[in-house]
């Protein structure tokens, strides 16, 4: 069975840093870009950030690029979201996804999907 499971949520000040997490289990994990989505109340859901398959290739929305950093270990078969100098408008529950081989923009490509882990920041 084929589990996503993300951590490292919390409340934090602005300005702090926050690292999630999103360890995969029950299949190839390295067959599969893995996405950063967020969904924030009233809004719709927004990409974030994705990284490669094997990890070469990342992507991030304007409102991450300078502030996040996605990164991998294929060994513990977990994927990594920095965040840092968050901000209040960083408040969303944050969801992984994955997507066999390549990534899209479309959160409807994707197949498997992790529960969420909320982040509150605090201003």
């Amino acid at each position: 069975q084929v589990q996503l499971v993300e951590s490292g949520g919390g409340l934090v000040q602005a300005g702090g840093s926050l690292r999630l997490s999103c360890a995969a289990s029950g299949h190839t994990f390295n067959s599969y870009a893995v996405t950063w989505f967020r969904l924030a109340p009233g809004l719709v859901r927004e990409l974030i950030a994705g990284i490669s398959y094997n990890g070469v290739s990342t992507e991030y929305a304007d409102s991450g690029k300078g502030r996040f950093i996605v990164s991998r270990d294929s060994a513990k078969n977990t994927v990594y979201l920095q965040m840092n100098s968050l901000k209040p408008e960083d408040t969303a529950v944050y969801y992984c996804a994955e997507k066999y081989l390549k990534g899209s923009y479309y959160s409807s490509e994707y197949d498997y999907w992790g529960q969420g882990t909320q982040v509150t920041v605090a201003s």
